[in-house]
């Protein structure tokens, strides 16, 4: 049985086009005897910024992933298709796990290779490298500034609370209480709660 595929092509602004992208990859699969009338469906993103979160042709094209409407996703280059490494790995996982294969046309990576296999290991912990730096990053610098004796988070508002039960004897509405003594809503009930 012949493969399925989908191509994804994008670009980031509108006076490009991706027709360069669908010439090479159309060349790329009557080489690989991928044969073009198995193409299932070209999915594109014309004058849409990789590192939006959603792209109209690239949601379509994980739709139809997920109902397995083709075998094979054939991009131009990894940065076509994803906006960063955890990204391509997300992706990539979900491919796998639906038995879809991936082949990147510029990097010339094939997942269902043993070599492309080999690289998706590989990719996948940098991925995995670069969220453990960054979040070492971000406790280094936390532990950095408490031995500075800063303090983290919003700072605590001092409350009259002998104000603020007064003011609910004279039946203000926590509201009103609020309003008065430039206070949230939450920050009266709560004392409230603890004083009555």
């Amino acid at each position: 049985m012949e493969k399925r595929v989908a191509i994804y092509a994008r670009v980031s602004t509108k006076d490009q086009s991706t027709e360069m992208q669908l010439n090479d990859l159309e060349r790329y699969s009557k080489e690989r005897g991928l044969n073009v009338f198995n193409v299932f469906n070209v999915y594109k993103d014309n004058g849409v910024s990789g590192t939006k979160h959603t792209r109209p042709g690239l949601n379509q094209l994980m739709n139809d992933a997920r109902k397995r409407r083709f075998d094979i996703v054939l991009v131009w280059r990894f940065d076509r298709f994803a906006r960063s490494t955890k990204h391509l790995v997300t992706a990539l996982y979900e491919f796998r796990n639906l038995g879809i294969d991936f082949i990147s046309f510029q990097e010339n990576i094939d997942t269902s290779s043993p070599l492309g296999e080999a690289i998706f290991t590989i990719i996948s912990a940098m991925s995995k490298l670069e969220c453990d730096i960054i979040s070492e990053r971000v406790k280094g610098g936390l532990r950095k500034v408490r031995a500075s004796g800063k303090m983290l988070g919003r700072p605590k508002s001092e409350i009259d609370t002998d104000k603020v039960i007064e003011y609910r004897k004279q039946n203000k509405s926590i509201r009103q209480i609020a309003s008065e003594m430039s206070l949230s809503k939450g920050m009266v009930q709560r004392t409230l709660k603890m004083c009555l």
